[in-house]
């Protein structure tokens, strides 16, 4: 009797406390809910539609009465009612046109924006392309010149060994420079 009672009572585990400060606590609260059975289908809630704040209102209501003093009392209630209803038509109207437009208005400094972004963007990459372009005109200009140099240097190293042989072959295969030197010795 004693283990059925031990097997029925489950242990519970101690859940931590969390305290919710902001927002986003409370977000990582219910994504760590979430990820603990991943099986589990999310509900997303749905946007709130637009509700018709207007009952239908005809466009031409006849035979109605004014509001005259002559009128009788059912009278008077039915007009009352269609001119309660046609000025909320009215301001649902006036409502809507101030949206429209206020969304016209957004939708074009969000253009312009743009427009101005891309302008900022698009004079910016030219500098930088047209900078990129000198360095590598400079670059290259360096190699030419390092090129010409490194050319006009083998160029007269090859004419001085050239010029160096001539004076071997006139001085009967002595150089010049060691000539000079026995002159000096011998002085």
């Amino acid at each position: 009797m004693a283990d059925s009672t031990e097997k029925k009572k489950k242990i519970r585990e101690p859940k931590e406390v969390v305290v919710i400060k902001n927002t986003y606590d409370y977000q990582r609260m219910k994504l760590d809910r979430l990820m603990k059975n991943p099986e589990k289908p999310v509900q997303l809630p749905e946007r709130p539609k637009e509700k018709k704040s207007t009952p239908d209102t005809p466009d031409f209501v006849r035979n109605v009465m004014g509001s005259s003093a002559g009128a009788g009392s059912g009278e008077f209630h039915v007009y009352r009612h269609i001119r309660r209803r046609e000025y909320a038509r009215q301001k649902h109207i006036q409502i809507m046109s101030e949206k429209d437009q206020k969304d016209e208005d957004f939708r074009q400094k969000i253009e312009n924006n743009q427009k101005l972004a891309e302008e900022r963007t698009a004079k910016k990459r030219a500098k930088r392309l047209k900078k990129k372009e000198l360095i590598k005109a400079a670059g290259k200009k360096q190699k030419k010149t390092t090129e010409t140099t490194s050319e006009q240097e083998s160029n007269s190293s090859s004419d001085e060994a050239e010029s160096m042989e001539e004076e071997e072959k006139q001085n009967n295969g002595v150089p010049e420079r060691e000539k000079s030197e026995d002159v000096v010795a011998d002085k």
